[in-house]
């Protein structure tokens, strides 16, 4: 039986703590964050002063992502170490407990101060898009049995878009009306350009601003924390991750972003025109999602809008 959608409170995360790491269920807990998918919680101070994170999946349909981070973090961990820059690599794993009635695993990972990019200045951004491309760019080496993901890294035309125009039309809506030709054609010139030839990469799966976490030291300049939430992690097309860029950055830091891949990613050639040109179809894919969904999800309408504005921007 499929499990119903489960309220991740600090009581339930205390027990399963108890259950299965009992050194660490004394210390203080609390919920910081609800999302689409999962529920993050704070823990510690630890005897160090440092604090750890649980990330608890909330309903059935994300559950498995978990696992997909548990099996392939630990594996990306040796080349994503050598960027700097922190990602949620476990140091304890949780597993599903009948006892509590919870059907899944679950992550215990550091916990790293900051907040969410999307809730920073875009053009306090550009400071780190080079650091976020040499992060991405160590991520994009080719994948040896990476975790599945049918939404993530395909080829564009393999997108319900592109085989139904219905479900194309429906996004469109989500585009201010006097933009939608221009959306149109952008989508059109995605979908003809070259398809993805090389090996697949490793993806991030979902590397928006809200799964990045910046620090604004005292003179305010903003530096790239961590890359967080590894759920969608999977293997394919890098033009998948690369349409983050247009949802993250104002046009200085795009440019400085796209620098920055070009001059590192593979054999120092980055990646070739037709990737940028696709990373396009996916950046309208993934702005128009975040305006699906105003009333349950308000924070990701910020990111959407402005995502598209930079795209049709770049249309003309």
């Amino acid at each position: 039986m499929v499990a119903a959608d489960i309220d991740v409170t600090v009581e339930l995360a205390r027990e399963l703590l108890a259950e299965q790491h009992p050194d660490l269920a004394g210390l203080p807990l609390e919920v910081v964050a609800n999302g689409w998918d999962n529920v993050m919680l704070r823990l510690g101070p630890l005897p160090d002063g440092g604090h750890l994170a649980l990330r608890l999946p909330r309903r059935d349909a994300a559950a498995h992502l978990i696992d997909h981070e548990q099996a392939a973090l630990p594996r990306l961990a040796p080349a994503l170490e050598a960027t700097g820059i922190t990602f949620p690599v476990p140091v304890r794993t949780g597993r599903p407990s009948a006892r509590l009635g919870f059907p899944w695993s679950w992550n215990v990972v550091r916990w790293v101060d900051g907040v969410a990019a999307a809730r920073t200045a875009v053009a306090g951004r550009t400071a780190w898009a080079a650091e976020l491309a040499r992060f991405l760019v160590a991520l994009h080496v080719p994948a040896d049995d990476a975790p599945p993901n049918p939404f993530r890294g395909i080829p564009l035309a393999a997108r319900p878009d592109a085989q139904d125009p219905a479900v194309f039309a429906a996004r469109l809506e989500r585009v201010p009306e006097e933009r939608r030709d221009a959306a149109t054609r952008l989508w059109h010139e995605s979908l003809d350009a070259p398809a993805y030839s090389g090996a697949p990469v490793w993806l991030h799966g979902d590397p928006h601003p809200g799964n990045l976490v910046v620090r604004e030291p005292a003179d305010g300049t903003q530096e790239l924390a961590a890359v967080v939430d590894f759920g969608d992690v999977t293997s394919g097309d890098p033009a998948s991750d690369l349409g983050a860029a247009w949802l993250t950055f104002d046009a200085d830091g795009h440019a400085r972003f796209r620098a920055a891949v070009d001059a590192g990613a593979r054999d120092g050639r980055g990646w070739d025109e037709a990737t940028w040109t696709r990373a396009k179809g996916w950046a309208l894919m993934y702005a128009t999602t975040m305006l699906a969904h105003p009333d349950e999800h308000p924070w990701l309408v910020p990111i959407g809008e402005h995502g598209l504005r930079r795209l049709l921007a770049d249309a003309g």
